[in-house]
């Protein structure tokens, strides 16, 4: 059992979501059973679905002159940011085999989120009402997810290099006064993000895979 696996790297924000909209348009095709891409971004601000743009606390302008892109998004929830510091990954899976459920998919991918934290030792958790994974009050992980003919695209960011966590304070990290943190905050060292890479996979397919079985026939 087994998805495709795309790596791109560090790579701008637009060049991943062509690639996922291409992949989409496989899988809807038949041509592929399920597709993911893992990435880092250069840093974006994004605009989901229902985003006021109030919580963007500075001007376009300053953005540009940090290097911070600026895009509306298909994607379900508020503002977010996205940089190099964060493992970003977007599965586009068929949800014709996951029941067409998708609160179950959110609550799967937050699912992986906890599993690969809990490999560090760090005790990660759901907060009622909100989706996404936490440390104690801190956000660690962002799920934010579009789909088109019961396809997903978009997916979920972790954060992990602490040098990464400024720009969150230039928005109101899905449309929320909180704070955010990181694998690097929490444990008190340096992470190497590639390193990191394999395990989510694994975590990815144990979830998805192991437990449920759900996207057997996908991809058989």
């Amino acid at each position: 059992m087994e998805f495709k696996v795309f790596d791109l790297g560090l790579v701008q924000y637009q060049k991943a979501l062509q690639l996922q909209k291409e992949l989409l348009s496989s899988v809807k095709t038949g041509l592929l059973k399920s597709a993911l891409i893992l990435c880092r971004h250069y840093p974006v601000i994004t605009l989901g679905r229902i985003a006021d743009k109030k919580n963007i606390l500075v001007a376009e302008s300053e953005l540009k002159a940090r290097g911070i892109q600026l895009y509306d998004s298909e994607r379900g929830g508020d503002v977010t940011y996205h940089g190099p510091g964060q493992l970003t990954v977007y599965p586009v899976f068929n949800l014709q085999y996951f029941q067409k459920d998708i609160h179950l998919f959110l609550r799967q991918l937050e699912e992986v989120a906890i599993g690969l934290l809990s490999d560090f030792g760090i005790k990660a958790d759901r907060l009622s009402g909100l989706t996404g994974v936490w440390v104690g009050k801190q956000k660690i992980a962002s799920i934010g997810i579009a789909i088109k003919n019961w396809i997903t695209f978009h997916g979920s960011s972790i954060n992990i290099k602490k040098n990464d966590l400024d720009n969150f304070s230039l928005i109101r990290p899905c449309g929320m006064d909180i704070e955010m943190t990181s694998l690097e905050t929490v444990l008190g060292r340096d992470i190497e993000i590639d390193h990191l890479k394999e395990s989510l996979v694994h975590k990815l397919r144990a979830v998805f895979y192991d437990k449920k079985n759900i996207f057997q026939e996908a991809i058989l």
